[in-house]
């Protein structure tokens, strides 16, 4: 025998009270299923006060098409800079040689022309002529015929040995020269090449000429100097 459930309590069904709030869960019989009921609702309970639902509510007014509102500004912007302060210091050094990039050649005015000149006879260490013309090697510091140097306390004509030592290089073969059109009337510096031999790479890397101080040749010069090659060595 099933037990008779006393009047007045509701079948399948629990109440939970608190402070007015109603948020049971029962359970419906209905049709063969057990279905929750709805969500309970948040109530007004007396003498508690009144709760309220929580909602987004923004800190301020954002109006569409009103600026962001800059927040520390002193903060996030960088400090103003005195150009007056700024010091500029020289690049690191390369590391090795093959880092460095090639020295770029001095350029020639477009009507300069490629012209051969046979028969050069030099003059000084590296000054000649040859058909007329009267030619300086560009980029280089000539060494005048009647310069004496001197190595370890001994005199020597470096200047006779610079010239003479220019013509037994020559050897009356013909130079390539760059000149202008107009290179008769007057001497002229300009870069000249016997065969594939840059001449004024020659003359300076050998010690029979000096670099002009901004020119190409200044690296040949050093070379020159610390293997005492030329007017930087012994009388020859």
């Amino acid at each position: 025998m099933s037990q008779a459930n006393p009047p007045g309590r509701p079948l399948l069904a629990s109440a939970l009270g608190g402070l007015g709030l109603l948020a049971g869960m029962a359970l419906i019989a209905e049709g063969g299923r057990l279905l929750p009921p709805d969500p309970p609702s948040i109530a007004s309970a007396q003498g508690a006060g009144h709760l309220k639902a929580a909602s987004h509510t923004p800190t301020h007014d954002a109006r569409p098409g009103q600026p962001a509102r800059k927040i520390a500004e002193d903060l996030i912007a960088p400090p103003p800079l005195d150009p007056s302060g700024i010091e500029r210091i020289e690049p690191r050094p390369a590391l090795g040689e093959l880092g460095l990039a090639p020295r770029p050649k001095t350029p020639m005015p477009q009507d300069w022309r490629a012209t051969l000149l046979f028969g050069p006879v030099a003059t000084s260490s590296a000054v000649f002529e040859a058909m007329g013309r009267t030619v300086a090697i560009s980029g280089t510091v000539d060494i005048d015929p009647d310069r004496t140097c001197t190595f370890d306390d001994t005199a020597w004509p470096c200047g006779q040995r610079a010239r003479a030592v220019f013509n037994a290089w020559l050897r009356g073969r013909a130079l390539k020269c760059l000149l202008p059109p107009d290179a008769d009337r007057f001497a002229i510096a300009a870069p000249c090449a016997l065969g594939k031999q840059d001449v004024g790479a020659w003359l300076v890397s050998n010690g029979w000429a000096m670099a002009v101080p901004t020119g190409i040749y200044g690296k040949a010069e050093v070379v020159a100097r610390n293997a005492r090659m030329g007017i930087f060595g012994p009388p020859q």
